[in-house]
C-alpha cells in the first residue's frame, strides 16, 4: 500500500515539473540567415489558465462604444499672425424720483470696437489696426447728443536686414474721420463737421523701432504726405480745417513721429499710450500738430472692465472764434486751441 502511494506521488510530481518547465514555441524564426532574422509571433492556446484569468473577445462591439467625455486639443501649426478682437459697451445712468436737490434723468452709452491683425516672421513685420468709437447721451428735456465719434485705420509694413536688430525700414499709412454730423450744441442746424469733413490720411516712409515683445513701437518718418479732406460743400466753401475756399483736398509734406506703448503698470491695470507729432516743411515748419491719447484699462473680471482716458489734439489748421462779416468776409480768422476730451466709464468688454 505504501509502495502504491509512493508511486502515485512520484508520478504527480514528475508530471507537474514537466508542465512548468516546458516552454511554448511561440517565437519562430522566419529566415535562416544569421545576419538578419525576422521573428513572427504565433497565436498559441494556453493549456493551463489561472482562476483569475478572464477571457474576452478582442473584437470591439460597436453598440458598447461610448463617446469621449473630454476632447483633447488638436495639433495646430504655428501661426505668425496675432489676432485681437475687442468689443466694449459702457453705460451710465442717472434717475431721480421726487429728488429734493433736483436733477435731470440721463443715460449715456459708448460703444467701441478694436481689431488687430499683426504678422511677424523673421525679417517682415506687418501691423494692422482698426478702431471704432461712437457715443450718445440722452437727457430729460433735450434731444440726443453725440459724445464720441471716431473711425481710425492704420497699417505699417516693416522690413529689417537681419534677425538681430530691432530697427526696421517701414512704410506707414493711417486714416481718420467720423461717422455722423457734429454740432456746436444747442445749434443743430449748422454742422461744424461731417463724415470726411474732415478726413485725414497720412502716407509716408521711414524707420521703426520694434522690440521683440511688440509692446513698444516708435516710428520716425522724414517724408510723410498729409492729406486733409473736406468733402462737404458748405464746409469747403467756408475754408474749414485749413483747406482753401472751394477746395476739398489740402496736401502737406512734413515730418511725422508716432509712438505706441502698452504695458501693465499694476496687476489688472493696463496702460495704453499713442502719440502722433507732425510738422509741415513748407507752410509752417516747427509748428507741431499733436494727437495724444492715454488710456488706463482696469480689468475687474473676464467681461467687466473700467476705463479712464484722455485725448488731446492740437491742430494749427483748426480755428476757433472765427468772425465773419455779413458779406462773408473774414474779420477775425480765429485762433488755434487745444482740444481736450476726458473719459471715465465702466462696462462690458469682450475679447477673442
Amino acid at each position: 500500500m505504501r509502495i502504491n502511494c509512493f508511486l502515485i506521488l512520484f508520478l504527480t510530481v514528475f508530471l507537474s515539473a514537466n508542465a512548468q518547465i516546458s516552454r511554448l514555441k511561440v517565437f519562430e524564426p522566419d529566415s535562416t540567415d544569421s545576419g538578419f532574422k525576422i521573428v513572427r509571433i504565433k497565436d498559441v492556446k494556453l493549456k493551463y489558465l489561472t482562476r483569475s484569468a478572464k477571457l474576452t473577445d478582442p473584437r470591439t462591439v460597436l453598440n458598447r462604444v461610448k463617446p469621449l467625455s473630454v476632447w483633447h486639443n488638436r495639433f495646430q501649426p504655428t501661426s505668425f499672425w496675432k489676432k485681437v478682437n475687442k468689443f466694449g459697451l459702457n453705460i451710465s445712468e442717472v434717475a431721480f424720483v421726487n429728488w429734493n436737490a433736483g436733477g435731470d434723468n440721463s443715460v449715456s452709452a459708448l460703444a467701441s470696437a478694436d481689431f488687430l491683425r499683426n504678422y511677424k516672421f523673421r525679417y517682415l513685420n506687418w501691423n494692422n489696426e482698426a478702431q471704432i468709437r461712437y457715443g450718445l447721451n440722452a437727457q430729460e428735456g433735450r434731444k440726443l447728443r453725440k459724445t464720441d465719434d471716431q473711425i481710425r485705420l492704420s497699417t505699417t509694413l516693416s522690413f529689417r536686414k537681419d534677425t538681430i536688430t530691432n530697427w526696421y525700414y517701414s512704410v506707414k499709412a493711417n486714416f481718420r474721420t467720423q461717422f455722423s454730423n457734429g454740432y456746436k450744441y444747442p445749434d443743430r442746424e449748422n454742422p461744424i463737421s461731417r463724415f470726411m469733413a474732415p478726413g485725414y490720411a497720412f502716407v509716408g516712409v521711414g524707420t521703426s523701432y520694434i522690440p521683440p515683445k511688440d509692446k513698444f513701437n516708435l516710428y520716425i518718418s522724414p517724408a510723410t504726405m498729409k492729406s486733409t479732406f473736406v468733402l462737404d460743400e458748405v464746409l469747403s466753401n467756408q475754408g474749414a480745417f485749413g483747406v482753401e475756399k472751394g477746395k476739398k483736398v489740402f496736401l502737406e509734406l512734413g515730418f511725422l513721429i508716432t509712438n505706441t506703448w502698452e504695458t501693465e503698470i499694476a496687476r489688472n491695470v493696463l496702460m495704453n499710450h499713442r502719440l502722433n507729432l507732425y510738422t509741415d516743411y513748407v507752410r509752417s515748419f516747427g509748428n507741431i500738430d499733436v494727437d495724444w491719447e492715454l488710456n488706463f484699462n482696469l480689468k475687474v473680471n473676464e467681461f467687466l472692465a473700467a476705463n479712464i482716458g484722455t485725448h488731446i489734439i492740437f491742430d494749427d489748421d483748426i480755428k476757433f472764434d472765427e468772425e465773419i462779416a455779413e458779406d462773408d468776409s473774414i474779420i477775425n480768422p480765429g485762433v488755434s486751441r487745444i482740444q481736450f476730451k476726458q473719459l471715465l466709464g465702466v462696462g462690458l468688454l469682450y475679447t477673442f
